[in-house]
């Protein structure tokens, strides 16, 4: 199983970006797929996440700006990211947990490779 993400970059305050991050191979279900973020010396943090459903969380920080939104039939999750701020300068990652047969209720979680974002005042 691999996540790849791609969309990050440079970009000025108050601007836009948007990640996306397909997963492919062995997969048999996703259920939650979302995005972490780690800025230099801080530990990593949930940005937000999406159930196969379309339930949605956000970290406080992020509400009313970052908009998270998945195509099941394409194992993809994408991170609309609005106003953005120098704060939200980070390596983003991606994460999907999910099953990789249907013979087993195990979940396993991957992540893709981290992609950067730079913010500028």
């Amino acid at each position: 199983v691999q996540l790849q993400a791609c969309g990050g970059g440079l970009v000025q305050a108050g601007g836009s970006l948007r990640l996306s991050c397909a997963a492919s191979g062995s997969i048999f279900s996703i259920n939650i797929m979302g995005w972490y973020r780690q800025a230099p010396g801080k530990q990593r943090e949930l940005v937000a996440a999406i159930s196969s459903g379309g339930s949605t969380n956000y970290a406080d920080s992020v509400k009313g700006r970052f908009t998270i939104s998945r195509d099941n039939a394409n194992n993809t999750v994408y991170l609309q990211m609005n106003s953005l701020k120098p704060e939200d300068r980070a390596v983003y990652y991606c994460y999907a947990d999910l099953r990789k047969s249907g013979l087993s209720p195990n979940t396993f979680r991957y992540w893709g490779q981290g992609t950067n974002i730079s913010v500028s005042s």
